[in-house]
């Protein structure tokens, strides 16, 4: 079944009725919290008698300081048990987490040369040149000194071809 898709006067029209009506809650909330306040303000502060002698007055001040200290107290229990509760509430946290366990990312494979290892273990002071083949030096092949013919011998010169190409690739 197709629904019909409703017209914009009318989704205007419920749009400001529903809009009417959370304005008509929100202010007999106002109202409701208002009368709440009076007679919470009747029941526990009556209005101040201040017709009377010095004496008199000085007693009701005595009576008001007492009040006060009273309510201080009050808060001060009350911010204790808060923040026992959170502490609670923090303990509870780390119970939890303990309990779950932390979910470990994992590790990626990484492949490193020793020369890399040796800087990340030893730290960049300590550091080994691995590089061995900057040390090492040239060595000539000794050949065998043969009576050479005056045309020249075809084997030698190709060695001496081969050992060119090498000093190269090694260089490389």
């Amino acid at each position: 079944m197709s629904e019909k898709k409703m017209t914009s006067s009318r989704r205007h029209h419920l749009k400001s009725l529903i809009l009417s009506i959370a304005q008509n809650w929100l202010t007999q909330e106002r109202k409701d919290n208002e009368a709440a306040k009076q007679a919470y303000m009747a029941e526990h502060c009556p209005p101040p008698d201040t017709s009377g002698d010095q004496a008199a007055l000085m007693e009701y001040c005595k009576k008001l300081h007492a009040l006060i200290d009273k309510v201080d107290e009050e808060r001060y229990d009350i911010e204790a048990k808060v923040q026992k509760a959170d502490k609670e509430i923090e303990d509870l946290k780390i119970k939890v987490v303990d309990l779950r366990g932390v979910k470990k990312p994992a590790l990626k494979k990484v492949r490193m040369s020793a020369d890399s290892m040796l800087k990340a273990l030893l730290g960049s002071k300590h550091t080994v040149n691995m590089d061995l083949r900057a040390n090492l030096k040239q060595v000539k092949k000794e050949s065998k000194e043969e009576p050479v013919e005056a045309a020249g011998d075809w084997r030698k010169n190709i060695e001496d071809k081969a050992d060119r190409k090498k000093m190269f690739e090694a260089a490389a």
